[in-house]
């Protein structure tokens, strides 16, 4: 049973609502975006309130990290896309605290993170902002997975003043997820790569669950490193070389056969494969090699539920973006649940144009990492507090 309210829960018309989307996009010098996935992804719940009979669906976001209120870190890119997909007029506001809303059917606020309240660590001031943004509607609704691991005003502050619920996206991404690490089918495989060590965390809580983990990227050099193997040249996050042998040296980890190697970090490097145990000094190895691609391969092709966070190589570089790509390719083929992490696995995924075959491409990077993890995400940590303030009177 749930404690939290879903968006069919609620009868929204004649109501004002607040919604809370992940339209993190920077638009480039001429104001077009680089991707509209997110506002894609939301599209469903927007939909849901203009049928539903909404009076007026209030639009908010955080933008990039403003120090100045940049001119391209303001939203009106996003909101004249979000208009050009619902075939709708959407109203951008920039002071909606000194002038109020106007009376259009959509409005969509300002970059919440110029103002200092969103991310206030202060609870107080972040609890006046938040305060503020409820003060707009009726109820509040969560359609930003993408920013749910984290403790902001228009996050886990606003759902405390006005009753909250999960719009659409945000709850397909949060219970498959859920579901798929309760109870997965076997054979569980998991894929880790990327650079940074903070998906240690991830790996130790997935060891509990799945049959093998494999690892590719700057964090299995990382992991040899911590062997006692040399990794030439190559980068790893150094914040992660106090991670236990006891760790890396379980059995269910799977590290690289071979790498292919560069001379310098370009796409004009020269390049070879070595073992994964021969880097020679001066070389960096930018992606798994052809052996390792194949055992991954193989490995896969049985699997029941696979979960991929983080791409094996420079997948950036087309010279180190075979491994990310053929992995990619072969997970998509398999009939399995399939679940990709969000950020660079999911630039990857896009990239290679495979994300239709993907049970799952999760929007957030950050928040589907705090899932793997084993964490509850604070937005849903604070929508269950909502729940529990308001469910007498919905």
């Amino acid at each position: 049973m749930k404690d939290y309210f879903s968006i069919t829960d609620f009868e929204f018309r004649d109501k004002k609502v607040l919604t809370r989307v992940g339209f993190d996009i920077q638009a480039d010098e001429k104001g077009t975006l680089k991707s509209d996935k997110r506002i894609l992804s939301s599209l469903k719940t927007f939909q849901y309130l203009l049928d539903h009979e909404a009076k007026q669906i209030i639009c908010m976001t955080h933008i990039g990290r403003p120090k100045n209120k940049e001119k391209e870190l303001q939203s009106n890119a996003v909101a004249q896309r979000l208009s050009e997909l619902l075939h709708i007029p959407v109203a951008k506001i920039d002071d909606w605290g000194e002038r109020g809303l106007p009376s259009s059917k959509i409005v969509f606020l300002e970059n919440l993170r110029f103002n200092s309240g969103e991310k206030e660590k202060d609870e107080t001031k972040r609890k006046t902002f938040a305060n503020q943004l409820a003060s707009l509607a009726d109820v509040y609704v969560n359609e930003a997975f993408s920013n749910s691991h984290r403790t902001h005003a228009s996050m886990t502050d606003v759902c405390q003043y006005i009753p909250g619920c999960l719009g659409f996206g945000t709850e397909f991404e949060i219970s498959t997820i859920q579901n798929t690490l309760k109870s997965p089918s076997h054979p569980f495989l998991s894929i880790i790569g990327g650079l940074k060590a903070d998906k240690v965390n991830a790996i130790k809580n997935l060891l509990h669950k799945a049959d093998e983990i494999m690892v590719g990227g700057s964090l299995a050099l990382l992991f040899q490193r911590i062997k006692g193997y040399s990794i030439g040249s190559t980068k790893v996050d150094e914040e992660g070389l106090s991670i236990s042998l006891e760790t890396i040296n379980n059995q269910k980890i799977i590290l690289p056969l071979d790498y292919v190697i560069a001379d310098s970090f370009s796409n004009d490097a020269r390049t070879k494969i070595v073992d994964a145990r021969d880097i020679p000094d001066g070389w960096m190895a930018l992606d798994i090699g052809p052996k390792t691609i194949a055992f991954y391969e193989q490995k896969l092709s049985s699997a029941k539920t696979i979960i991929w966070n983080g791409p094996l190589g420079v997948f950036e570089m087309e010279k180190f973006s075979r491994a990310t790509k053929d992995i990619g390719i072969a997970i998509s083929e398999i009939n399995a649940v399939k679940i990709v992490g969000g950020g660079d696995s999911a630039a990857a995924v896009e990239k290679f144009k495979l994300e239709n075959k993907m049970t799952l491409v999760s929007t957030g990077g950050g928040a589907s990492l705090m899932m793997f993890e084993g964490q509850e995400l604070p937005a849903i940590t604070a929508l269950k507090h909502s729940y529990q303030k308001f469910k007498d009177i919905v």
